[in-house]
């Protein structure tokens, strides 16, 4: 078996026979697969549809559709491994450009700068545009991102920027307005499942020198969760060791991983096994930053699973966020606001559940804080739904920042200091200890909000009681028979 697993076959010039490695052993690639296997043109670019049709702006910018506009600068936002840095490379392809690449972890406002000069002279003095990738823009200063923009403005250069983060929230507004946001959506099943199949066939992937079960297919998309550069890398870490066991790597006379099939020959390529796809990768990609827009939607998506009544749902959200890493104490607190906001006196007991997960989770750490967290979520989602109290407080905060707020009626003012009296303080206040019911019929709020009713119990749960009650508590307290 050859060694073409780890060859480098985008290697240019030289000659191929005098390169080629001895009988029996190996040259390590120095790309990793998921770089070579990286498109040449648009047309090979797998999912983002949505972004290549023709007349698109990433056509434009790769040159295939030419017209009275010239290329814009765009910002490509998606999750990891959806082809942010693949549309660069290929755009980087076309005819009279010059490609230069920055990353923000390592350029500053200096290198930025320098470009630009750059481009400027290249532009008037030998017609070419340069195209300048700016990977993880979102981790550039303000300061960093400002110096782009007389570049981009008189189009010295064409900024194709790359983020993960939502460009809302770190890219500045100047540069926002002056490109285009372009989407990339995680890529489908099949369109992942399609790219693995090209990298074992292609001769600048795998070349044929390995077979892929239909188990190991489906391990490594079940766990790839959308991200092609993971599948890849996870693709090529599988052949490693199936050609490891089968001793294609240093030439040795091995046991097979597994029997061929009756249909195969005796020199038929090591077979990837569902084993050798779990022992290159075993734990699902969760999408998760804990910063950004996958936190928000994330925790948002847990909460209304719970409104909702979704436990299992519930759950599922917990489980991701818990995956991620996410902070314990920060799950917590959303559950006690979840046990006021939408349960409330529908079941008083989802808040004392809430505020038990808090404290324990305080108590015994993670990852056994799991369990008081998981029990809680139980609880409230299948727990009777009211915001009574919910709404009855904004209603209450609304009327006062609308300035009803009369004076405090003066039976029920404060009579304890000297001097209250003779100002009528407490004077014909009725103690309701002292009534039969225990409860006094008297004014409580402000003259103008004599009748206002704020707190409006649903029938659902304990709040169905609490309405029967109320009714009768009203009634008294209002002086109504």
């Amino acid at each position: 078996m050859s060694g073409s697993l780890f060859d480098d076959l985008d290697d240019p010039g030289g000659d191929p026979a005098a390169d080629r490695p001895a009988p029996g052993r190996s040259r390590r690639a120095r790309a990793p697969l998921a770089v070579r296997m990286r498109p040449r043109t648009l047309d090979e670019v797998v999912g983002q549809q949505h972004l290549l049709r023709p007349g698109s702006p990433l056509r434009v910018l790769a040159g295939e559709d030419r017209g009275p506009a010239g290329p814009s600068s765009i910002i490509l936002w998606g999750p990891p491994g959806t082809g942010k840095t693949t549309l660069a490379h290929v755009i980087a392809r076309g005819v009279s450009r010059t490609f230069v690449e920055l990353s923000a972890i390592t350029a500053g406002v200096k290198d930025v700068r320098k470009v630009m000069d750059e481009a400027l002279t290249d532009r008037d003095l030998h017609g070419r545009t340069t195209v300048l990738f700016l990977d993880e823009i979102h981790r550039f200063t303000k300061a960093q991102q400002d110096a782009l923009l007389p570049g981009v403005e008189n189009r010295w250069v064409v900024l194709v920027a790359a983020t993960t983060e939502n460009p809302s929230f770190s890219v500045v507004s100047p540069l926002l307005s002056r490109s285009l946001l372009l989407s990339l959506q995680p890529l489908e099943r099949a369109d992942i499942a399609g790219l693995l199949d090209r990298a074992v066939a292609d001769p600048r992937g795998l070349a044929g020198a390995v077979r892929l079960s239909p188990e190991a297919r489906e391990h490594l998309l079940d766990l790839c969760g959308g991200d092609a550069r993971k599948a890849l890398t996870s693709l090529e870490a599988a052949a490693g060791v199936a050609l490891s066991e089968h001793g294609t790597e240093h030439g040795t006379a091995q046991e097979p991983a597994q029997a061929p099939a009756p249909d195969e020959g005796p020199g038929a390529p090591p077979l990837i096994t569902r084993e050798h796809a779990e022992e290159a990768l075993d734990r699902a990609a969760v999408r998760y930053d804990r910063n950004g827009d996958q936190h928000y939607d994330v925790v948002s998506a847990f909460i209304k699973s719970i409104r909702g009544s979704d436990v299992d749902a519930a759950m599922h959200y917990l489980a991701r966020m818990i995956e991620a890493g996410e902070d314990p104490r920060f799950i917590a607190r959303r559950l006690i606001i979840s046990a006021a906001e939408d349960i409330g006196t529908a079941d008083p007991t989802a808040l004392q559940a809430a505020v038990a997960a808090a404290q324990a989770v305080q108590l015994i750490g993670m990852p056994e804080g799991r369990i008081p967290l998981a029990q809680a979520v139980a609880h409230l989602a299948t727990a009777p739904k009211s915001n009574a109290a919910y709404t009855a407080i904004d209603a209450a905060i609304a009327d006062v920042r609308a300035g009803r707020a009369g004076p405090v009626p003066p039976h029920l003012r404060d009579a304890h200091y000297p001097g209250a009296g003779q100002l009528g303080h407490g004077r014909g206040y009725v103690y309701t200890h002292d009534e039969p019911t225990g409860v006094a019929t008297q004014q409580y709020p402000p003259d103008e909000l004599v009748g206002t009713d704020y707190y409006r119990p649903a029938d659902r749960g304990r709040e169905r009681q609490i309405a029967e009650r109320l009714q009768i508590l009203r009634g008294i307290v209002r002086g109504r028979d």
